[in-house]
């Protein structure tokens, strides 16, 4: 039922070409090593990094270059995002794909350990993994899939899209905790969860106006968002650790292929969610919907594609 997984290095990976590409989260990780990738002169693509770092990325390649634009963007601010990508339209005339990574891992205990507030009484949850993780990335969407539509198309007639825009494909960071939970993780897993939700929901609207959408979903990766090094314990040394243990762990680098493979990918991408674990890549979504008999039983699936076209609610495409 599953497909093979498969390896990408920078030769083998099918980046767009010509292409002007958003990510938020930019400036480090995941998307840093993803806008090196595309940015490379080899492709000839515009990078825009969003993120809420105060100044760019100190990268010699990415500052020097006129197919480089950095703007600082808090992604839970919707006046902010929305001004951000407005930015990247103004400044290269439109967006072919967008890459929604920004996000934070869990941040404290917030389930089990109760905290007091000013009055004595039990205190607020810290929702931030929630807001940038789940409902910023809403947002993000709403914007991406805005501007793919509507953003001018300079190469000539118009393509699919609102009749004027020209689709493209947005491509969202999930995480293995979005398919197999992670305890003592709650509410990053629930947000992980909710970013695969809205691959399953949108994918077949999205595809209606030419835009792919598609997650990826890495297991541990060597970033700045990993918790639990020793102090004084780099990144690279903390992964040399967990890999003497036998824990499977990416390179962002890796990511950042995928990303762009998925990008190049267009249309034939659309619904996908993409595993990825020690650098080995495997397609999920396609097996999950062929097993769909074996965790839902036939009785429940047949209920289930018996009553899936209701008009609960109503599409406006």
């Amino acid at each position: 039922m599953a497909s093979e997984a498969f390896s990408l290095s920078p030769s083998t990976a099918n980046p767009p070409k010509h292409s002007t590409v958003l990510i938020t989260g930019g400036a480090s990780g995941i998307g840093l090593a993803t806008a090196l990738y595309l940015h490379n002169s080899e492709y000839s693509n515009n990078v825009v990094v969003l993120d809420r770092a105060t100044s760019p990325p100190p990268v010699k390649e990415l500052l020097e270059s006129s197919r480089f634009l950095y703007v600082q963007c808090d992604v839970t601010d919707w006046s902010s995002q929305r001004r951000a990508f407005a930015t990247a339209a103004e400044r290269f005339g439109r967006t072919d794909h967008v890459f929604i990574n920004a996000g934070v891992a869990e941040i404290g205990e917030q389930i089990f350990t109760d905290h007091k507030d000013q009055n004595g009484e039990l205190a607020e949850p810290d929702r931030k993994t929630i807001d940038i993780d789940i409902r910023a990335v809403g947002d993000s969407l709403k914007l991406a899939v805005h501007h793919l539509r509507n953003d001018a198309n300079t190469t000539g007639g118009p393509r699919k899209g609102s009749g004027k825009g020209q689709g493209g494909s947005i491509v969202m960071t999930a995480s293995l905790a979005g398919y197999l939970a992670s305890a003592g993780a709650p509410l990053y897993s629930a947000a992980k969860h909710g970013v695969v939700g809205y691959l399953r929901a949108l994918k077949g609207d999205c595809a209606k106006v030419g835009i792919a959408l598609a997650v990826i979903a890495p297991g541990i990766t060597l970033t700045s968002i990993i918790l639990g090094r020793r102090q004084g314990q780099t990144l690279e040394e903390w992964g040399d650790e967990m890999r003497a243990r036998g824990v499977p762990i990416n390179d962002a680098q890796t990511i950042g292929l995928t990303v762009a493979h998925i990008m190049g990918l267009g249309m034939k991408a659309n619904g996908n969610g993409y595993l990825i674990q020690k650098n080995r890549i495997q397609e999920l979504e396609g097996g999950i919907a062929k097993s769909r008999q074996q965790w839902m039983g036939r009785e429940m699936l047949d209920l289930f594609r018996g009553g899936r076209n209701a008009p609960l609610f109503p599409n406006k495409l």
